[in-house]
Protein backbone atom coordinates (compact mmCIF):
# COMPACT_ATOMS: atom_id res chain seq x y z
CA UNK A 1 0.00 0.00 0.00
CA UNK A 2 0.70 3.72 -0.62
CA UNK A 3 0.85 4.89 2.65
CA UNK A 4 -1.45 5.68 5.57
CA UNK A 5 -4.65 7.90 5.10
CA UNK A 6 -3.94 11.02 6.82
CA UNK A 7 -7.73 12.38 6.90
CA UNK A 8 -11.17 10.98 6.08
CA UNK A 9 -12.05 11.13 3.31
CA UNK A 10 -15.12 13.65 2.35
CA UNK A 11 -17.31 10.66 1.54
CA UNK A 12 -17.29 9.23 4.87
CA UNK A 13 -19.92 12.00 6.44
CA UNK A 14 -21.50 13.43 2.85
CA UNK A 15 -24.75 11.11 3.03
CA UNK A 16 -27.00 9.93 6.35
CA UNK A 17 -25.93 6.61 7.19
CA UNK A 18 -28.77 3.87 7.35
CA UNK A 19 -28.41 2.07 10.36
CA UNK A 20 -27.81 -1.90 9.28
CA UNK A 21 -29.58 -0.61 5.83
CA UNK A 22 -32.59 0.98 5.10
CA UNK A 23 -34.28 -1.88 6.94
CA UNK A 24 -37.85 -2.44 7.71
CA UNK A 25 -39.29 -5.71 9.22
CA UNK A 26 -42.56 -4.84 8.98
CA UNK A 27 -42.44 -4.57 5.22
CA UNK A 28 -40.51 -7.65 4.92
CA UNK A 29 -37.06 -5.91 4.64
CA UNK A 30 -34.55 -6.90 7.56
CA UNK A 31 -31.92 -5.58 9.04
CA UNK A 32 -28.00 -6.24 7.52
CA UNK A 33 -29.91 -7.54 3.96
CA UNK A 34 -29.18 -7.74 0.61
CA UNK A 35 -33.34 -5.75 0.74
CA UNK A 36 -31.97 -3.27 3.11
CA UNK A 37 -29.04 -2.14 1.39
CA UNK A 38 -31.03 -1.79 -1.92
CA UNK A 39 -33.14 0.35 -0.23
CA UNK A 40 -30.92 2.22 1.28
CA UNK A 41 -29.61 2.86 -2.27
CA UNK A 42 -32.50 4.05 -3.66
CA UNK A 43 -33.33 6.46 -1.40
CA UNK A 44 -29.63 7.99 -1.75
CA UNK A 45 -28.28 7.39 1.67
CA UNK A 46 -25.03 5.54 2.82
CA UNK A 47 -24.93 2.45 4.53
CA UNK A 48 -23.65 1.30 7.99
CA UNK A 49 -23.44 -2.80 8.71
CA UNK A 50 -21.95 -5.44 11.29
CA UNK A 51 -19.81 -8.35 10.60
CA UNK A 52 -19.80 -11.42 12.34
CA UNK A 53 -16.93 -14.46 11.87
CA UNK A 54 -18.35 -17.66 10.66
CA UNK A 55 -16.87 -21.71 11.94
CA UNK A 56 -15.06 -21.48 8.83
CA UNK A 57 -13.44 -17.62 9.07
CA UNK A 58 -15.56 -15.67 6.90
CA UNK A 59 -16.59 -12.40 7.59
CA UNK A 60 -20.75 -12.52 7.91
CA UNK A 61 -23.16 -9.62 7.49
CA UNK A 62 -24.97 -9.93 11.02
CA UNK A 63 -24.98 -7.89 13.93
CA UNK A 64 -25.81 -10.29 17.05
CA UNK A 65 -23.16 -13.16 18.32
CA UNK A 66 -26.18 -15.93 18.63
CA UNK A 67 -28.89 -16.15 15.50
CA UNK A 68 -31.54 -16.41 18.01
CA UNK A 69 -34.10 -13.20 17.72
CA UNK A 70 -33.49 -12.79 13.77
CA UNK A 71 -33.39 -16.43 12.37
CA UNK A 72 -35.22 -20.04 13.91
CA UNK A 73 -31.86 -20.94 14.85
CA UNK A 74 -30.36 -20.06 18.03
CA UNK A 75 -26.65 -21.20 18.68
CA UNK A 76 -23.85 -18.26 17.88
CA UNK A 77 -22.64 -17.43 14.50
CA UNK A 78 -19.37 -18.71 14.99
CA UNK A 79 -20.81 -22.32 15.33
CA UNK A 80 -21.69 -22.12 11.65
CA UNK A 81 -20.17 -21.92 8.28
CA UNK A 82 -20.76 -19.69 6.31
CA UNK A 83 -22.67 -21.69 3.39
CA UNK A 84 -24.76 -22.87 6.59
CA UNK A 85 -25.05 -19.16 7.65
CA UNK A 86 -26.11 -18.23 4.43
CA UNK A 87 -28.69 -21.13 4.15
CA UNK A 88 -30.92 -19.44 7.54
CA UNK A 89 -34.10 -17.55 6.44
CA UNK A 90 -33.87 -14.06 7.84
CA UNK A 91 -37.34 -12.66 10.20
CA UNK A 92 -39.59 -14.98 7.44
CA UNK A 93 -38.38 -13.79 4.38
CA UNK A 94 -36.90 -14.80 1.60
CA UNK A 95 -33.69 -12.77 2.65
CA UNK A 96 -30.29 -14.92 3.81
CA UNK A 97 -27.14 -13.82 5.64
CA UNK A 98 -24.79 -12.63 3.12
CA UNK A 99 -20.75 -13.08 3.23
CA UNK A 100 -19.41 -9.31 3.62
CA UNK A 101 -17.68 -9.87 -0.32
CA UNK A 102 -21.16 -10.82 -1.11
CA UNK A 103 -23.14 -7.36 0.36
CA UNK A 104 -20.10 -4.95 -1.23
CA UNK A 105 -20.61 -6.99 -4.27
CA UNK A 106 -24.02 -6.19 -4.28
CA UNK A 107 -23.92 -2.70 -3.38
CA UNK A 108 -20.94 -2.01 -6.19
CA UNK A 109 -19.97 1.25 -4.63
CA UNK A 110 -22.90 2.77 -5.44
CA UNK A 111 -23.21 4.60 -1.76
CA UNK A 112 -20.46 4.60 0.45
CA UNK A 113 -20.71 1.04 3.64
CA UNK A 114 -18.91 1.55 6.99
CA UNK A 115 -18.67 -1.81 8.50
CA UNK A 116 -18.42 -2.21 12.13
CA UNK A 117 -16.66 -5.36 13.00
CA UNK A 118 -17.72 -6.69 16.40
CA UNK A 119 -15.85 -7.71 19.16
CA UNK A 120 -15.42 -9.65 22.29
CA UNK A 121 -12.17 -7.56 23.13
CA UNK A 122 -10.80 -11.34 23.70
CA UNK A 123 -8.05 -9.90 21.13
CA UNK A 124 -9.22 -12.11 18.81
CA UNK A 125 -7.83 -10.63 15.29
CA UNK A 126 -9.21 -12.92 12.71
CA UNK A 127 -12.63 -11.06 11.74
CA UNK A 128 -10.51 -7.77 11.68
CA UNK A 129 -7.87 -9.26 8.97
CA UNK A 130 -10.74 -10.85 7.13
CA UNK A 131 -12.86 -7.68 6.54
CA UNK A 132 -9.61 -5.61 5.68
CA UNK A 133 -8.64 -8.49 3.35
CA UNK A 134 -12.00 -7.78 1.37
CA UNK A 135 -12.28 -4.31 1.56
CA UNK A 136 -9.06 -3.98 0.12
CA UNK A 137 -10.37 -6.38 -3.16
CA UNK A 138 -13.27 -3.56 -3.62
CA UNK A 139 -12.42 -0.30 -5.49
CA UNK A 140 -15.39 1.43 -3.81
CA UNK A 141 -16.02 3.97 -0.90
CA UNK A 142 -15.65 1.58 2.67
CA UNK A 143 -14.64 2.35 5.52
CA UNK A 144 -13.80 -0.22 8.91
CA UNK A 145 -15.14 0.73 12.53
CA UNK A 146 -15.05 -1.06 15.79
CA UNK A 147 -15.77 -0.83 19.34
CA UNK A 148 -12.42 -2.66 20.25
CA UNK A 149 -9.55 -0.38 19.91
CA UNK A 150 -7.32 -3.48 19.52
CA UNK A 151 -8.97 -4.09 16.31
CA UNK A 152 -8.86 -0.02 15.10
CA UNK A 153 -5.17 -0.41 15.72
CA UNK A 154 -4.54 -4.10 13.98
CA UNK A 155 -6.20 -2.00 11.32
CA UNK A 156 -3.72 0.99 11.54
CA UNK A 157 -0.72 -1.76 11.39
CA UNK A 158 -2.43 -4.36 8.28
CA UNK A 159 -4.49 -2.09 6.10
CA UNK A 160 -3.24 1.51 6.76
CA UNK A 161 -5.56 3.15 3.48
CA UNK A 162 -8.66 1.77 4.91
CA UNK A 163 -10.51 4.42 6.53
CA UNK A 164 -11.04 3.52 10.06
CA UNK A 165 -13.04 4.56 12.96
CA UNK A 166 -13.82 3.86 16.69
CA UNK A 167 -16.84 3.51 18.29
CA UNK A 168 -17.72 4.96 21.58
CA UNK A 169 -19.70 6.68 24.53
CA UNK A 170 -19.33 8.17 27.62
CA UNK A 171 -20.29 4.93 29.67
CA UNK A 172 -20.50 1.67 29.60
CA UNK A 173 -23.67 0.21 30.51
CA UNK A 174 -23.93 -3.14 28.11
CA UNK A 175 -23.56 -6.44 29.13
CA UNK A 176 -21.04 -6.54 26.53
CA UNK A 177 -18.40 -4.63 28.37
CA UNK A 178 -19.13 -6.62 31.92
CA UNK A 179 -15.23 -8.08 31.72
CA UNK A 180 -13.80 -5.35 31.36
CA UNK A 181 -11.43 -3.76 34.07
CA UNK A 182 -12.50 0.07 35.31
CA UNK A 183 -9.27 1.45 33.24
CA UNK A 184 -10.32 0.09 30.53
CA UNK A 185 -13.43 1.26 30.31
CA UNK A 186 -11.96 4.75 31.08
CA UNK A 187 -9.71 4.24 27.81
CA UNK A 188 -12.49 3.29 26.11
CA UNK A 189 -14.81 6.64 27.15
CA UNK A 190 -11.87 9.43 26.98
CA UNK A 191 -10.46 7.71 24.05
CA UNK A 192 -6.69 7.34 26.16
CA UNK A 193 -5.92 4.88 23.14
CA UNK A 194 -5.94 7.27 19.94
CA UNK A 195 -1.66 7.14 19.98
CA UNK A 196 -2.34 3.72 19.53
CA UNK A 197 -5.60 3.12 17.61
CA UNK A 198 -4.81 6.29 15.58
CA UNK A 199 -8.51 6.30 14.47
CA UNK A 200 -9.68 8.88 11.38
CA UNK A 201 -13.24 9.18 12.24
CA UNK A 202 -15.33 8.87 15.57
CA UNK A 203 -18.62 7.01 15.81
CA UNK A 204 -19.70 8.70 18.71
CA UNK A 205 -23.90 7.39 21.08
CA UNK A 206 -26.36 10.14 20.11
CA UNK A 207 -27.90 10.15 23.51
CA UNK A 208 -23.62 11.39 24.95
CA UNK A 209 -23.69 14.69 23.17
CA UNK A 210 -22.75 16.89 23.61
CA UNK A 211 -19.79 15.90 25.31
CA UNK A 212 -16.19 16.80 25.85
CA UNK A 213 -14.51 13.88 23.55
CA UNK A 214 -16.63 14.37 20.58
CA UNK A 215 -15.89 18.06 20.42
CA UNK A 216 -12.28 18.09 20.97
CA UNK A 217 -11.99 15.26 18.22
CA UNK A 218 -13.75 17.86 16.07
CA UNK A 219 -12.47 20.76 16.66
CA UNK A 220 -8.95 20.36 17.71
CA UNK A 221 -7.94 16.36 16.15
CA UNK A 222 -10.11 17.62 12.75
CA UNK A 223 -11.51 13.75 13.53
CA UNK A 224 -15.04 13.98 11.89
CA UNK A 225 -17.81 12.67 14.14
CA UNK A 226 -20.58 10.39 13.23
CA UNK A 227 -23.44 9.75 15.82
CA UNK A 228 -25.62 6.76 16.41
CA UNK A 229 -28.45 5.73 16.46
CA UNK A 230 -30.44 8.56 15.75
CA UNK A 231 -34.24 7.56 15.85
CA UNK A 232 -36.09 10.85 17.26
CA UNK A 233 -36.57 14.62 16.33
CA UNK A 234 -34.74 15.22 19.75
CA UNK A 235 -31.79 13.44 19.12
CA UNK A 236 -31.41 14.19 15.10
CA UNK A 237 -30.99 17.73 16.23
CA UNK A 238 -28.70 16.79 18.55
CA UNK A 239 -26.80 15.34 15.61
CA UNK A 240 -26.98 18.50 13.80
CA UNK A 241 -25.88 20.43 16.02
CA UNK A 242 -22.93 18.16 17.67
CA UNK A 243 -21.75 15.42 14.39
CA UNK A 244 -20.82 15.89 11.47
CA UNK A 245 -23.07 12.96 10.30
CA UNK A 246 -25.74 10.40 11.79
CA UNK A 247 -26.48 6.89 12.01
CA UNK A 248 -29.69 6.88 11.80
CA UNK A 249 -32.72 4.26 11.79
CA UNK A 250 -36.93 3.98 11.56
CA UNK A 251 -37.47 7.06 9.03
CA UNK A 252 -36.30 8.62 6.17
CA UNK A 253 -33.60 11.17 6.47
Amino acid sequence: MSGETRRAPDWLTARPIAHRGLHDRASGIPENTLAAAEAAIAGGYAIECDVQLSADGEAMVFHDAALGRLTEATDPVESRTAADLGSLAIAGTRERIPTLAEFLGRIAGRVPVIVEIKSRFDGDRRLTRRAAAIVAGFEAPVALKSFDPVLVATLAEIAPDIPRGIVAEASQDDPAYAKLSPTMRAELSGLLHLHVSRPHFLSWRVDDLPGPVPYLCRRLGAMPVMTWTVRTEAQRALAAEHADQMVFEGFRA
